[in-house]
């Protein structure tokens, strides 16, 4: 194998070129996510690019909510030696100044959805507690990531409309993440198959406040046994606070399991409370669209040929498509409260089958 422009750099973790990496696991993966909003109930953009090495995949793809319709555009290629250059078909990423600048580029309005956006930092990005779950004794998630809050400035081109993106409007979070994780085409289930999933529950909650950020997650079994759990409070002078062991109160729209309030019991490092309660606005569907939670038109990693683009546009008022939402995570505008402060951010949410602690039996348990 000949080196890869990364390989000039003092930067290597294992004794490979950069252009391998340390894993032959095929669901190794490296990729951001992004998001952004206007502080109102009527649009919502999630977009994200990502490489597959050992599957010899990149891929990207955006989903706007706007109205009752989401909007996609996804494009796919063959991953090249050169990773520094974060590219797929109409799809760019420029990193302008590392953890702080970055542009994303989406020279895509022939399809429906593009856009000229510049992200700035609003606090120091912090690095979260590791991720792991397995099946049996196997590693199916194993990962590591970074998350940030922040703003966006520059242009929106959607449903025929160019809407200017400023600043003092328009926030967001960002996350990049890397490891394991299913991606790609699916695995022969095997004894998997015949082992029954009980539920799952999921929260992840980044705030962005004037004078802090929050960023909290959580993730539980179906007894309310906790696997993950990490809460911290992000100070404009770096400092970080860790938060304790939220206690989440969520209450659901009667009659499904759609969050509409939640309040968060948090604990300082000096003792004191850290309360934030949080309304959901418009949502943006993960599976309509974007790839995730078995969405059957796109799956991140998946080879679709070389040079592949297209766009789509998914109306939520059919029953189609609307019957996907919920065995999705879902992400929500989240506008919040906390010491008599107003913050925004994203409250991303997954509750499936049996959860106790919400009181959701079975498969079939809606919200009374």
């Amino acid at each position: 194998m000949i080196p890869v422009p990364l390989d000039e750099y003092p930067i290597h973790q294992v004794p490979l070129s950069l252009g391998l990496v340390g894993s032959s696991d095929r669901n190794f993966y490296d990729r951001c996510y992004f998001n952004g909003h206007n502080r109102t109930d009527e649009l919502f953009l999630v977009t994200g690019f990502g490489v597959y090495p050992n599957l010899g995949v990149k891929d990207a793809y955006a989903c706007l909510r706007l109205g009752d319709a989401q909007h996609a555009v996804r494009f796919s290629d063959r991953l090249d030696d050169d990773r520094m250059a974060q590219q797929v078909g109409d799809y760019r990423i420029e990193v302008i100044e590392p953890l702080q600048r970055i542009r994303i580029v989406c020279d895509s309005a022939d399809l429906g959805l593009g856009f000229d956006l510049t992200w700035q930092g609003s606090f120091a990005a912090i690095q979260e507690q590791g991720h792991i779950m397995r099946s049996g004794a196997r590693a199916i998630l194993d990962a590591s990531r970074f998350a940030q809050v922040g703003t966006w400035e520059g242009t929106l081109h959607a449903d025929g409309r160019d809407l200017a993106v400023t600043p003092d409007t328009w926030l967001g979070t960002r996350d990049r993440s890397w490891g394991i994780r299913p991606v790609g085409e699916g695995e022969p289930a095997g004894r998997a198959a015949d082992e029954p999933l009980d539920g799952f529950w999921w929260l992840y909650v980044p705030l962005r406040f004037e004078e802090f950020a929050i960023v909290l997650i959580v993730q539980e079994l179906p007894d309310g046994f906790r696997t993950l759990n990490d809460a911290n409070r992000i100070w404009a002078d770096g400092r970080v606070e860790q938060l304790g062991w939220p206690r989440v109160e969520i209450r659901y729209r009667s009659g499904t399991r759609h969050p509409e309030h939640a309040t968060i019991h948090c604990t300082a490092p000096d003792g004191k409370p850290v309360v934030v309660d949080v309304d959901t606005l418009t949502f943006n569907a993960l599976n309509v669209g974007a790839g995730y939670g078995g969405d059957p038109d796109w799956g991140h990693g998946h080879w679709r040929g070389a040079e592949f683009r297209e766009g789509a546009t998914y109306d939520l008022t059919d029953p189609a498509v609307a019957g996907r939402v919920p065995f999705s995570v879902v992400d929500h505008v989240a506008r919040a409260t906390c010491d008599g402060l107003e913050g925004w951010g994203l409250f991303e949410h997954g509750t499936f089958g049996r959860h106790d602690p919400s009181g959701f039996a079975d498969w079939g348990t809606q919200a009374p």
